[in-house]
């Protein structure tokens, strides 16, 4: 019997070109950095935040980088008692998703945990918002960005403060400012309370 041959098409890919490739692909694929508000009011907030951080982690094209301080507010736009107060949280992510693919992560990772659109700020098991997406600003109705209230709630602003002092909103100015203008009455910080990055 004559010996098995290797199939001479079949050659492992020297490690110098798969470097080059990958350097190509971090290149070509140009990851933007965007800004997530999260919210929860319902059944166990801590872990359903940890939970929605951890999904988002999961998303291929997408690396969670920071997540704030977890704070305790109000719910917004309601009587007040007539909901559970909400976690809140900011996650600063890089992404390849284009915005709109973002958004549709962001409602299947809402779905996930049993997230029910029966009413406006209605309560809600989890809440994922994209505030901001690189520098764009696009006034498409299904995605405005920036987020159109960002600039108006210091439960967006004070954590998102946290994990990048120096963000601004574009049209708007820096989150410092704008946090400082609107003072943090309502919100709450929660120091024994903390989120962690997905392993």
């Amino acid at each position: 019997m004559k010996p098995t041959q290797s199939d001479p098409t079949v050659q492992p890919v020297p490690a110098s070109v798969v470097e080059t490739v990958d350097a190509a692909d971090t290149t070509l694929s140009n990851p933007r950095w965007a800004v997530l508000a999260l919210g929860a009011n319902l059944g166990n907030r801590l872990e359903t935040l940890q939970g929605a951080i951890d999904a988002l982690g999961d998303t291929p094209g997408l690396r969670v980088k920071a997540v704030s301080p977890v704070y305790e507010t109000a719910p917004w736009g309601v009587e007040p008692g007539t909901q559970p107060s909400y976690l809140n949280a900011v996650a600063l992510v890089r992404t390849t998703l284009p915005p709109s693919s973002l958004l549709e992560r962001a409602h299947a990772v809402e779905e996930a945990f049993h997230r029910v659109r029966e009413e406006r700020w209605g309560a809600r098991t989890i809440d994922v918002d994209i505030i901001a997406y690189a520098d764009v600003v696009s006034e498409d109705p299904v995605l405005t960005l920036p987020h159109p209230r960002a600039h108006q709630r210091a439960f967006v602003l004070a954590p998102w403060h946290d994990v990048d002092p120096d963000a601004r909103i574009p049209g708007h100015g820096p989150v410092a400012d704008l946090l400082a203008a609107l003072g943090r009455e309502g919100v709450t910080p929660r120091a024994d309370l903390e989120l962690r990055l997905p392993e």
